[in-house]
């Protein structure tokens, strides 16, 4: 689907909010953004662009959801599924993205978002990344982007990454940069598969998708986006990046990182920026839920009958795990707490609950944390290990940090008092105070 649909579908519906006087993309965008949040934002004029900007689009699991037509249950297996199952997207030759092609590339045409008084400069920070090895094949990724001239950014890449080995194998990549994207795109861009798969293929199993070729660079890009920046981004060729706010919501340092030369730009004639509030909501459930499946399976394959995985947004939807499953053993809890690490890596505290727990409130979490938990014999404390660049107590460089599972479960043989909640009688309200 076309973004720009998608907001007009909300506006029908009355789910989104319109701004029609005029603001700035200088700190006043992401100012209503945080204040309204979640509530969708629609800006239709801005003071330095053409371009209308929208945000807070997908904050929660709620609107990923309904965009989807599914319940948040449905979720993880549908992702899952779609990882397992992926299929090539349409290849189409009119593209919405390229129904411009701007002759000159300038940057300061388009309303690149000032978020903080703290940040370096003007961020991308909802773009997807397109690039290629010749190897691997192609790879969708995020990567944040500060604009520092007319037509060069200066782009954040974590050591580790597919982006980052292309760049170290190869010494310059070709990419684009594709900006206002939907959930397809979005979703399977953020998942954590082996190098090698096309993430495209996992958004067009999620939902039908068209690609296209993009115009200067050998790439396959989804043809339904609202603005494509292509470039190359050259390993050696550095320059200061940031200040800027990450995940957790702390102001990350300045690096020197590889710089993004932008030799065209190309969108929808009535292309929508997408903006994302770095460190707040959106950019947690985009981050965070599409590593549910995988903790999800690596918990399942350990035969335990696991029922939802939940990154918290109290974690920063990165560092933090609720886990629900249906207990059968009495080792269920810490195998399951062994098993979700594997699956999530950069997890520092993970916690299991029994499916009478909604892992989605931090008051049941809470209460059966308090109730059913004993610390000396159900804390797993796992020696140091590499956790979280993104976690600013980690020991700098190493990533250094102590891990533990906490297993809140109930006992299967209860010698003593009850581990359940007491229900109270369930009436129908009308029978006693309507008409």
């Amino acid at each position: 689907m076309i973004l720009e649909d998608y907001i007009k579908k909300l506006r029908k519906n009355g789910k989104i909010t319109t701004v029609s006087r005029s603001i700035s993309k200088n700190l006043e965008i992401a100012g209503v953004l945080k204040t309204l949040e979640p509530e969708p934002v629609l800006f239709e004029n801005v003071k330095e662009s053409e371009f209308r900007v929208a945000g807070n689009l997908f904050c929660n699991k709620m609107q990923i959801s309904d965009y989807f037509g599914i319940t948040t249950e449905q979720i993880i297996p549908t992702l899952a599924n779609a990882i397992e199952n992926r299929s090539k997207p349409e290849q189409t030759e009119n593209a919405p993205c390229q129904e411009v092609i701007e002759e000159k590339v300038d940057l300061d045409k388009i309303p690149i978002l000032f978020h903080n008084k703290v940040d370096g400069g003007p961020y991308i920070s909802s773009s997807v990344v397109v690039a290629a090895d010749p190897e691997y094949g192609q790879n969708l990724d995020f990567h944040r982007a500060m604009q520092f001239s007319k037509d060069k950014m200066v782009t954040r890449i974590v050591r580790g990454r597919d982006f980052h080995k292309f760049l170290e194998r190869n010494g310059e990549v070709d990419v684009a940069f594709c900006i206002g994207n939907t959930p397809e795109v979005l979703v399977a861009a953020a998942t954590s598969v082996e190098t090698g798969i096309n993430e495209l293929e996992i958004a067009n199993a999620l939902s039908p998708i068209r690609v296209t070729k993009a115009k200067t660079v050998d790439l396959m890009i989804p043809a339904d986006c609202e603005f494509v920046l292509e470039g190359r981004v050259v390993l050696d060729e550095k320059h200061d990046e940031g200040p800027f706010i990450d995940l957790t919501e702390t102001v990350d340092v300045v690096r020197q990182e590889p710089i993004f030369e932008v030799k065209k730009i190309t969108h929808r004639k009535t292309a929508i920026w997408q903006g994302l509030l770095p460190g707040r909501s959106e950019h947690k459930i985009l981050m965070g839920m599409p590593r549910e499946p995988t903790v999800f399976k690596k918990i399942k394959d350990r035969g335990i009958d696991v029922r939802d995985v939940y990154l918290t947004p109290g974690g920063a939807s990165w560092l933090h795990v609720a886990v629900k499953i249906k207990k059968k053993n009495d080792d269920d809890g810490i195998q399951a707490l062994e098993a979700a690490f594997a699956g999530h890596k950069s997890a520092k505290h993970i916690w299991v609950f029994d499916d009478d727990i909604d892992i989605y409130s931090d008051e049941e979490r809470e209460w059966a944390m308090a109730t059913r938990f004993q610390a000396d014999v159900d804390l797993l404390i796992k020696d140091p290990e590499p956790g979280s660049s993104l976690d600013p107590s980690a020991e700098p460089g190493t990533k250094m940090t102590t891990k533990c599972g906490f297993d809140c479960t109930k006992v299967l043989d209860s010698k003593g008092k009850s581990f359940s909640k007491a229900k109270f009688p369930e009436v129908d309200l009308k029978k006693f105070l309507g008409d």
